[in-house]
């Protein structure tokens, strides 16, 4: 590593004013001209942290965003059994997330988050499938408006408003491809060069259904060992192996977007970011506001600025992407973002950033009301439908890793991970150590030595409810489906309750929230 990175990485203010010192001593003993560079080293170092992103050249921004990818189901992120080897050479060379959360773990209401900088209450669109109104504005539609080409390529359903943020759509199912990602190479080649563009590139991969493609067989099943809350056996096995193809689909593709970068000499002022929509679509993570469906894996690569093989592990929201890639861009966001933009993070992901993120669960094939929030230590859950079981989307209960665990039970050979979707009735509150507890499978909400912790959560949780007028309605969607074994309509298929926030007027609301 060169001094000027050691200086940025390793010096605090104190140390700095020593490492002055201690170079103003050498000046004595060195040649005059070696303490002036020195000098001139540091000073650079103090311009490069401090600088202001927004009034450098207008960055190229692409997001790869994943669907059913959990935090850590690439290579990067420690997990061992799946090939991401492109996402992996881009975190190596860029900047890694650590503490990143999505607002929702469903799609269309993670999406639309994500895009309009909002909570999913806060859009209209909270339940799976919803659309937000015409007057919500999208962080793309923003950057379209001052000059940016603005391209969308593979899997849509976000609603009307989000049309207008692109000059261009790849949202055809029956030429993008089954993963969403034919036509990103060709986004990138036939953009206009004089302009700098923005492109939302959406895969379909990983979500179920897994037929075969060119990468099947990528990943031998014989060769994994399912997470301890699955079951560990053939038909799992299997049913992971051919899920890592599909990561590695995704994966396949965002190379091929990058060397075409690199061939038209752009890739050092694009910022790319990699992320998911919400978790893997197994038992425990899917539509779960745990870790393992809400956490999302966040990469953000930019030459230009990130230096190489950095991590930050500060708490983010995905509601802080659309408010980040404005100021980077030059633009002021709206007041309607409830995000607060972490550029500083980019420049230098050792500081602090959020106190707290927030989290919902609602419809989504099955009534749900749940809500999240976690500080540095502790998450806080509160269940308002305690006589449901959390045991996923009717695509994760519907596949082989759950009916798996259906016989384990029947065999009533469940170990307690395991055994944790199957609890009736769930309880109203959780608390958990997210130090000592990372699955957060072990609850202290009634644990007297956590009688602290829990108030203080509940009360934020409180707060946020009220400050940006989320609700719980007395009538929510009911269940589509069956539990057992899946995809069975119910009587009230495409019955819709009322939408929380509705009540409120919560799409008008631009408070934030506790931060």
């Amino acid at each position: 590593m060169n001094i000027a990175s050691t200086l940025r990485l390793h010096t605090s203010g104190d140390e700095f004013e020593n490492v002055i010192a201690y170079f103003c001593y050498l000046s004595k003993k060195v040649i005059v001209i070696r303490y002036f560079i020195f000098l001139s080293l540091i000073a650079l170092v103090c311009c490069h942290t401090t600088q202001d992103l927004s009034q450098l050249e207008k960055p190229n921004v692409i997001v790869f965003i994943g669907d059913d990818i959990s935090w850590d189901d690439f290579g990067c992120y420690g997990n061992k059994d799946v090939e991401t080897p492109n996402i992996d050479r881009l975190a190596k060379n860029g900047l890694m997330f650590h503490n990143f959360y999505l607002t929702a773990s469903s799609c269309s209401p993670s999406r639309n988050s994500i895009l309009t900088g909002r909570y999913p209450h806060n859009t209209g669109a909270p339940e799976l499938h919803q659309t937000p109104p015409d007057y919500m504005v999208g962080f793309p539609e923003l950057l379209r408006e001052q000059g940016y080409y603005s391209v969308q390529a593979g899997k849509f359903h976000m609603g009307p408003y989000a049309r207008r943020s692109f000059d261009v759509m790849y949202d055809d199912g029956k030429t993008f491809g089954d993963g969403g990602e034919l036509q990103w190479v060709q986004s990138v080649r036939e953009r206009p060069k004089d302009k700098p563009f923005f492109m939302w590139f959406a895969a379909i991969d990983a979500h179920r259904d897994w037929g075969p493609n060119e990468f099947s067989g990528t990943h031998k099943a014989n060769d994994l060992t399912p997470p301890a809350y699955l079951s560990n056996d053939t038909a799992t096995q299997s049913d992971l192996a051919k899920y890592y193809d599909e990561v590695y689909r995704f994966d396949h593709y965002i190379g091929q977007v990058v060397h075409e970068l690199e061939s038209q000499k752009v890739l050092d002022n694009t910022l790319i970011i990699i992320m998911a929509d919400n978790g893997r679509p197994f038992p425990h993570s899917k539509t779960r506001v745990n870790d393992r469906g809400m956490k999302t894996p966040f990469i953000v690569h930019w030459p230009a600025v990130t230096m190489k093989n950095q991590s930050c592990t500060s708490l983010v929201s995905a509601i802080d992407i659309a408010p980040t890639i404005l100021e980077i861009s030059g633009i002021t966001s709206p007041s309607a973002i409830q995000g607060t933009s972490f550029s500083k993070l980019i420049q230098d992901p050792r500081q602090e950033f959020r106190n707290y993120v927030f989290a919902e669960h609602n419809w989504h094939d099955y009534e749900a009301y749940e809500r999240m929030v976690r500080d540095k230590n502790f998450m806080y859950i509160r269940n308002l439908r305690t006589n449901k079981p959390l045991m996923g989307p009717a695509d994760a209960i519907g596949s082989p890793a759950h009916q798996a665990l259906v016989k384990l039970k029947e065999q009533n050979s469940l170990s307690e991970q395991q055994a944790e979707i199957f609890i009736l009735p769930r309880p109203e509150e959780e608390l958990f150590d997210c130090n000592l507890d990372p699955g957060q499978f072990k609850n202290l909400a009634e644990a007297a030595s956590h009688k602290d912790q829990l108030e203080t959560l509940r009360h934020v949780l409180n707060e946020w409810t009220s400050v940006t007028g989320d609700n719980t309605p007395g009538e929510l969607t009911p269940d589509w489906y069956t539990l057992e074994p899946g995809y069975i309509k119910t009587e009230s298929h495409g019955v819709r309750g009322e939408t929380p926030g509705s009540a409120n007027d919560a799409t008008r609301i631009q408070k934030k929230g506790p931060f």
